[in-house]
């Protein structure tokens, strides 16, 4: 059998040929880009798996070799043996004789960085576990909170409209404010950001400029918080005891943000889809036989924001699914082959409620750390959304769709809705970062004090249309006012009009939004 690392002559990117990109390339070996790729990416998995079984040999951007890991249990195998299949992209052998340059479009992606997902072993452990004490240390409720307010700001924008593309005006844009906020970069948010991020991971031309853009405000933000630490994600990775240099943090920072920011569009817009598209998704929404967080999950096992990672090279030689790897491979995590990897699922089609071994954030010592930060953007986001436009409706036929396609993911180009019009909503500014003698963000509540005074809490806004059958009335109303300590102003709030329950309804609606964090 023809394997990827055969000597077949591979174009340069400035031969003419190399403009035409077929579905096969040199070796007679599938793409995985270009126009076949770019149409049917799970087609193009499961021709892959038919013909090679769960590993199979494929080309990547300027025909690079590599091979696809599609099968479950293989994928899980690679991800969980770093002693065999590292993410050190130093040993990638066409590195090493010049095959493989900062030329090719992916090269932000494998470029050997001092950051853990390209370290193992003892290094990993401490670049990693600075990243995954600083993410600890986030107040997930808090979080929640201002997922809220944003969700709203964003939903304000466009909801008197009466129609709105939720890819570019709210699946884009949720996840960039909100990790710029946790980051401690709120006044870097803008279009460009949102963009570069997004097109760095695409393997275009532009990408290495884009990846540029992203560094340049990353290392602003060290630099700012080397002079002025405040209560951020950035000023705990300045001040880990893991001592990270200032370019192993800007480095870390984008590792963050982009993975954190990319997975969560993708998903928020994946999410959004199935519910405007799939009547039984929706039904089961409204009717309370699946919350908006198993909607999640099971948007994750069946549209994976990461299609594929590449991000795999052998540390010698071994056999995988059936296929001899030699030291210096490249290797590629099929997350969403995976996912449908038929000696898992036989059915595709069957609900995978409360099933959380899908390889959507990877696997092993490298899984994404940050993946609940994740969840909590994707469901918060969607459920603000659904709660003020209830009626929301796709504006084309399903078929309309359209997507782009890289070699890491499918991602949908706009998803028109249309919706009764509505008026904006008083909406809560978001937390401003707070000062290292602040102990409290100020959408967190405060513990009563010592001498007796009364907690204070800003309270949110509620919308007041109807709310849609999955989101019932008292998953969604605050408790009542709370008392305010003598010559105190109390906080502004903006109620609708609508009857208060008894006592027992208001203090079960107190306690259910205490536990959801909003």
């Amino acid at each position: 059998m023809t394997t990827p690392f055969d000597p077949s002559p591979v174009p340069p990117p400035e031969c003419p040929a190399h403009a035409d990109v077929g579905e096969f390339g040199p070796g007679g070996l599938r793409r995985l880009f270009g126009p076949a790729h770019e149409k049917d990416p799970v087609g193009l998995y499961e021709k892959l798996r038919a013909e090679h079984g769960p590993v199979a040999p494929v080309l990547i951007n300027q025909d690079v070799p590599a091979w696809l890991v599609l099968g479950h249990s293989e994928n899980l195998h690679m991800t969980r043996t770093p002693s065999l299949y590292s993410r050190d992209s130093r040993r990638w052998r066409l590195i090493q004789d010049g095959t493989v340059g900062m030329t090719n479009p992916l090269a932000p992606i494998f470029t050997y960085q001092p950051i853990c997902v390209f370290a193992d072993g003892a290094e990993h452990e401490r670049q990693r576990g600075a990243v995954t004490d600083s993410i600890a240390r986030i107040d997930h409720r808090g979080v929640r909170r201002f997922i809220n307010r944003f969700s709203n700001r964003l939903v304000n924008d466009f909801c008197e409209a009466g129609h709105a593309d939720l890819v570019g005006r709210f699946a884009e844009h949720l996840p960039m404010m909100v990790m710029c906020q946790i980051l401690g970069m709120p006044e870097e948010y803008d279009e460009q950001l949102v963009q570069s991020a997004r097109d760095m991971i695409k393997g275009t031309e532009t990408a290495i400029a884009s990846n540029e853009y992203v560094m340049a405000a990353l290392f602003r933000l060290v630099t700012r918080r080397r002079a002025e630490p405040r209560d951020d994600f950035a000023t705990w990775m300045v001040e880990h005891p893991a001592a990270l240099g200032d370019d192993e943090i800007a480095q870390h920072l984008r590792l963050v943000l982009i993975a954190a920011y990319e997975t969560t569009a993708n998903l928020i817009a994946n999410v959004l889809r199935m519910v405007l598209t799939d009547p039984r998704f929706r039904a089961q929404l409204s009717g309370g036989h699946m919350t908006l967080p198993e909607a999640v999950e099971q948007t994750l096992w069946d549209e994976p924001p990461f299609t594929a990672i590449l991000g795999r090279w052998a540390a010698g030689d071994s056999e995988l699914g059936g296929q001899k790897i030699k030291a210096g491979d490249a290797l590629i995590v099929g997350i969403a082959p995976a996912n449908v990897d038929p000696v898992v699922r036989p059915d595709p089609s069957a609900s995978m409620q409360g099933n959380r071994a899908h390889l959507a954030f990877s696997g092993g010592p490298h899984e994404c750390p940050g993946q609940d930060i994740g969840r909590a953007i994707a469901d918060t986001g969607v459920d603000a959304l659904l709660m003020r436009l209830p009626d929301i409706q796709l504006a084309v036929e399903e078929h309309e769709l359209r997507y782009r396609s890289t070699l890491m993911a499918r991602h949908l180009i706009e998803l028109p809705v249309a919706f009764a019009p509505r008026p904006q909503q008083e909406v809560s500014g978001p937390p401003a970062p707070a000062p290292r003698n602040a102990p409290r963000q100020e959408w967190q509540v405060n513990s009563p004090a010592r001498n007796g005074a009364q907690p204070s809490v800003t309270a949110q806004p509620l919308p007041a249309q109807p709310l849609p059958a999955q989101t019932a009335a008292p998953m969604a109303a605050q408790p009542g006012p709370v008392p305010q300590a003598p010559g105190t102003e109390p906080p502004a709030v903006t109620l609708p009009q609508q009857r208060r329950g008894s006592a027992p309804v208001r203090a079960w609606r107190a306690l259910v939004t205490w536990w959801r964090g909003y």
